[in-house]
């Protein structure tokens, strides 16, 4: 067996599992999970209809760079949210359809990680912490180190990335952020971002901007920036040492379709296919059929934002007076500091109230003795409004009789 798989640590949910395994919550309480980010408003019917209209398509192997229509799509799209110049994006050379983004950011670190030879010290991934566990599997299975850099509120839930010594960026392969944050919805600046590449000249090394809640946000006059927005205002038309990773699951709740998308350096991409050709990961046609009506649709997105903006309003007015939580600058998960251990107050909560949440300390790593996730926990804010604010009911009741 790969002895790269002893590294790998339990997933976060499976962690949790052990930790409610026993505890009797009441039987009268309807189970409400806060636990896990899938989400569950309803898929467009217009994506079904699409695909179902094209089972045809069935009887057709997909090719791994996808048909062009979709690769179109997807650059249109980019072009119109992150003001990317008509033409720069070529579809042909700078975009990759996807099964989701999950595969792809492994995959995508198999690819482009150079694994050390015997006498020189294995190249680094640099991660948020807390952060998605896929960075950190992929790393390792790579033959890579992960690095982590602690995403604090006295900054903004962000890294500190000036704090980042020249011996670990000459170290680093890739840098992998996450914009809106998973689990603390921080944006990074697109200041921050244009630093980030110079870096990324200067070391060289690989930007993966993991930016699957890009689309959940408050302020319609102001979307949240992407690394291809910092490409586009620095006139980086070949999008040099910068890859983006994108999905349909939260912008247009459609988890199951796994639909998303890579765009950037065309020389990583052309690397990154050959890599896909032979891993075997062909979306097949009806599912990129069914993509291009939902990248080309926006309508259902902002109705789905509009739902997020509800929940929120509404579970806050009834935890803020009880808890020090926030609303985050983007994504569906609040953040909340926990009156003691993360993982008590989560075993706790689920014996007395039958609400899932995940503890923060789950979602991160020790590093010199300190888990920034230590003291939170991540709600994820996925169910319907009424369901949320039952849970956010049970919560504070939970809290106040502690």
């Amino acid at each position: 067996m790969n002895d790269a798989l002893n590294q790998l640590q339990p997933y976060p949910f499976e962690k949790l599992r052990a930790l409610l395994a026993g505890a009797q919550p009441p039987s009268e309480k309807k189970a409400i999970a806060l636990s896990i980010g899938e989400p569950k408003h309803r898929s467009p019917a217009f994506v079904a209809e699409a695909l179902s209209n094209n089972l045809d398509q069935l009887a057709v192997y997909p090719t791994t760079l996808g048909i062009p229509a979709l690769r179109e799509a997807i650059a249109t799209w980019c072009e119109r949210r992150f003001g990317v110049p008509h033409g720069w994006l070529d579809a042909a050379r700078h975009v990759l359809p996807v099964n989701g983004t999950r595969e792809a950011l492994f995959a995508f670190t198999q690819t482009v990680v150079k694994r050390a030879v015997a006498d020189q010290q294995p190249g680094l991934v640099i991660s948020p912490n807390p952060f998605y566990q896929i960075y950190e599997g992929a790393a390792l299975l790579a033959g890579a180190e992960p690095h982590y850099l602690p995403c604090l509120e006295e900054n903004g839930f962000n890294p500190d990335f000036d704090a980042v010594s020249a011996d670990t960026w000459q170290r680093t392969q890739i840098l992998f952020l996450c914009s809106p944050g998973n689990p603390t919805g921080a944006l990074v600046p697109v200041a921050t971002l244009k630093k980030l590449i110079a870096l990324a000249d200067q070391y060289d090394f690989i930007i993966a901007a993991d930016e699957c809640y890009s689309e959940l946000y408050f302020d319609e006059d102001a979307p949240p920036p992407g690394l291809l927005s910092a490409c586009a205002e620095l006139g980086r038309a070949d999008f040099k040492r910068c890859v983006v990773f994108h999905s349909l699951s939260k912008r247009s709740n459609l988890p199951g379709l796994r639909s998303g998308f890579v765009a950037g350096d065309a020389d990583i991409l052309k690397a990154f296919l050959l890599y896909r050709t032979y891993h075997g990961c062909a979306m097949p046609v009806q599912t990129q059929l069914a993509s291009i009506a939902a990248w080309n649709d926006e309508a259902h997105v902002l109705a789905n934002r509009d739902l997020y903006r509800d929940k929120f309003a509404a579970v806050l007015d009834i935890l803020a007076p009880v808890l020090d939580v926030q609303r985050p600058d983007g994504g569906f998960y609040l953040w909340a500091k926990t009156p003691g251990d993360d993982q008590a107050f989560t075993r706790e909560l689920f014996a007395q109230e039958h609400v899932t949440v995940v503890p923060g300390s789950y979602l991160s790593r020790e590093v010199g003795g300190f888990n920034p996730g230590a003291g939170r926990v991540r709600m994820a804010l996925v169910a319907p409004l009424a369901e949320c604010v039952e849970a956010a009911e049970r919560i504070r009741r939970f809290v106040e009789s502690r």
